[in-house]
C-alpha cells in the first residue's frame, strides 16, 4: 500500500477498535453494576447508555483525559534516571547551566546592552 493510503486506513481501524473496546467496556460496566450494586446497596439497575455515561463520568472525575502516564510522566522519569547517573560534579555543572538559563535578563543588563 502507498503511504497516503496507510494513514487513513490506520485511523479508520483505530476508530473501529476504539468503538469496539468502548462497547465491550460499557457492557462489562453495565453487567457488573446490575449484578453487584442492586444486591449490595439497593440501587436501581442501569442501561447500556447509562453505563457508557458512568465510564465517562468516572474518567472525568478520577482519571482525566490525558492518557495513562499523566502529564510529563515519561519526561520526568527520563530526567530522573539521568540525574541519578550523574556524578556530583556533573550535577553541579548542570545546576550552573540551568541557573544561567533562567536568568537571561540579568546577564544582558550587566553586559551594557540596556
Amino acid at each position: 500500500m502507498k503511504p497516503r493510503i496507510r494513514r487513513p486506513l490506520k485511523m479508520l481501524l483505530f476508530g473501529l477498535l476504539f468503538l469496539v473496546v468502548l462497547a465491550l467496556l460499557g457492557w462489562v460496566v453495565m453487567s457488573l453494576w446490575n449484578w453487584l450494586i442492586p444486591a449490595l446497596f439497593g440501587f436501581k439497575t442501569i442501561g447500556y447508555l447509562q453505563a457508557i455515561g458512568l465510564i465517562a463520568l468516572c474518567r472525568l472525575l478520577f482519571g482525566g483525559f490525558h492518557g495513562p502516564r499523566g502529564r510529563g510522566g515519561h519526561w520526568r522519569g527520563r530526567m530522573r534516571e539521568r540525574w541519578e547517573q550523574m556524578t556530583p560534579e556533573e550535577r553541579e555543572k548542570f545546576r550552573q547551566g540551568m541557573h544561567g538559563c533562567w536568568q537571561p535578563a540579568a546577564s544582558e543588563g550587566q553586559s551594557g546592552n540596556a
